[in-house]
């Protein structure tokens, strides 16, 4: 730990942190029952084309829609759960069961993702050792570890994702996290393996690529800097490349190697990167191209009210559904896959720049890392509304050391967060995500707020009321909308108001970040009081 102030939240630590866990456990058991989405279904399709099929039709296997797109390290966790499930319902393991239920699998698959959390579990405890303890308290839970600890293991977001909707990012972010954690500990060839295996596991990863490879090159492979902190090129060393480079063969080899034996890359890769699934998931993800489609909306609605557009030329479904994978512009120009990855890089460019050229060891790395996953999320091609994670587990770490990050953190979890209520569309579950949300960000606001009590308020009034408006804005959309005419004629509304107005949070948390990071206030600007 950098710092050994945090005695109070030490003495009885394992106490604590176990208490911590296992309350939150508890907490995913009860949500057993609960509504589970079609990625329910994803899964089990994959235990079954895993376990009944051989290894050459894995990424062919068509009868069902939900067809294998993860990268084969995902495909091989899927083959070792198989033949626990076997013993549990072996009639979930037909590839020609489609959409094949009963409570037996209900309970393997959510059990499956609870005993996998282990693993992020353990993340959590070893990052919790990398934090900054200066701001030690008497009192346990005001304590930097003790808060982290509650904002990683009771995230809101991680919750309703994995134990509702179902899915099983808990370990694969207990990787990225763990990735992280070896990295402040000085230990980055496990730190690469980590991540290099994590990319084999769920490539949207790759968003955060670029602070790993800039990092790793820059702040291990030079051995050290110029007296004004810029890089001394002679201190390169081509043994470290050498190790960091084997890493990343010997993983790759390991996990693609018997498809480029069978010749299959070509079609493990379209089932990767399926560019043809259009620019926005079926949920508009709340990010730039959210705000985009928003505008495009909004014009052709002016445009058909007004007789300016022929109702006859635009497409049914950009009119009459937001739930289409492929959208389909009416008035502004259409975006291409090389459009978004062009915007993407530009967007990764400034935190990518000062990783290299103002260092500030693993904390300005984790900044970097945060700023890749946002500006992909902001930018990227068909952007699943869920990859919002992605920014907010890490700026986690970020957030109880420094008030500016707390302030950037709150904005971007509360709208993150808020922007995933429609994955849960169903009645029983209104109230849980409303409850679980209003106590994860509660308790965030409150104990964040008392950690920096001798800071500037985190939040200024502007930035209160946005977050407030988030509460009209539910009883509109859950509430309101659906007694009106518009919910036959416009069911897209709820959905345009919900990403539209979380993008504005979001692109505001990610415009504070950057210019942190390029002002050079690692703290996002929040300054003492005197």
């Amino acid at each position: 730990m950098a710092a050994s102030g945090a005695g109070g939240a030490r003495a009885g630590g394992g106490a604590w942190f176990s208490a911590l866990a296992l309350g939150v456990t508890f907490l995913k058991c009860l949500l057993i029952p609960a509504y589970h989405s079609t990625d329910f279904e994803v899964h089990r399709n994959w235990l079954a084309i895993t376990h009944s099929l051989p290894i050459s039709q894995w990424y062919y296997e068509s009868t069902s829609e939900w067809t294998l797109d993860y990268p084969p390290f995902f495909a091989w966790f899927e083959y070792v759960l198989s033949h626990v499930a076997k013993y549990v319902d072996e009639e979930m393991l037909n590839v020609r069961h489609l959409n094949y239920f009963s409570s037996r699998t209900l309970l393997f698959q959510r059990f499956s993702v609870i005993f996998t959390d282990a693993l992020f579990v353990y993340a959590v405890h070893e990052c919790c050792k990398c934090i900054d303890g200066k701001r030690a308290s008497k009192e346990l839970t005001e304590t930097p570890t003790f808060i982290l600890s509650v904002l990683l293991l009771w995230n809101f977001g991680l919750l309703i994702v994995d134990h509702i909707h179902f899915q099983y990012n808990g370990f694969l972010f207990g990787l990225m996290l763990l990735s992280i954690a070896r990295l402040f500990q000085k230990r980055p060839m496990e730190g690469a393996f980590l991540f290099a295996t994590l990319l084999h596991f769920k490539h949207i990863y790759l968003y955060v690529a670029p602070a790993y490879g800039v990092y790793l090159l820059r702040s291990y492979c030079f051995i050290s800097n110029k007296p004004d902190g810029s890089v001394q090129w002679s201190s390169f060393s081509f043994v470290r490349v050498f190790s960091l480079g084997l890493i990343v063969f010997l993983v790759s080899a390991f996990s693609l190697g018997p498809f480029l034996a069978l010749n299959q890359l070509p079609q493990l890769f379209s089932r990767l990167f399926p560019f043809k699934r259009g620019l926005c998931h079926a949920y508009w993800a709340p990010n730039f191209w959210a705000l985009y489609n928003a505008v495009d909306k909004a014009l052709s609605v002016i445009g058909l009210e007004l007789n300016l557009l022929d109702p006859n030329k635009i497409p049914k479904a950009a009119m009459t559904s937001g739930l289409v994978q492929q959208f389909e512009h009416t008035v502004l120009p259409s975006v291409t896959p090389l459009a978004t990855l062009i915007c993407t890089l530009i967007a990764m460019l400034p935190s990518v720049f000062c990783l290299w050229f103002k260092p500030q060891g693993p904390r300005g790395f984790l900044r970097c890392l945060v700023l890749c996953a946002l500006s992909a999320f902001m930018f990227g091609w068909h952007v699943h509304e869920k990859a919002v994670l992605l920014a907010v587990l890490p700026m986690s770490l970020l957030s109880v050391e420094k008030a500016g990050d707390a302030s950037i953190f709150l904005i971007l979890t509360t709208t993150g967060h808020y922007s995933l209520f429609p994955l849960l569309f169903t009645a029983p579950e209104l109230p849980i995500k409303i409850l679980l949300m209003l106590l994860f960000t509660i308790y965030s606001v409150f104990s964040l707020k008392t950690l920096f009590r001798k800071e500037k308020a985190l939040l200024n009034w502007t930035e209160t009321l946005y977050l407030l408006g988030l509460v009209p804005l539910e009883v509109c959309c859950e509430l309101l909308f659906p007694l009106t005419s518009w919910k036959l004629k416009y069911p897209f509304v709820p959905l345009l108001l919900t990403s539209g107005y979380c993008a504005v949070g979001i692109a505001y948390a990610w415009l504070r970040l950057c210019c942190s990071v390029l002002l050079g206030h690692p703290g996002g600007g929040k300054t003492k009081r005197n």
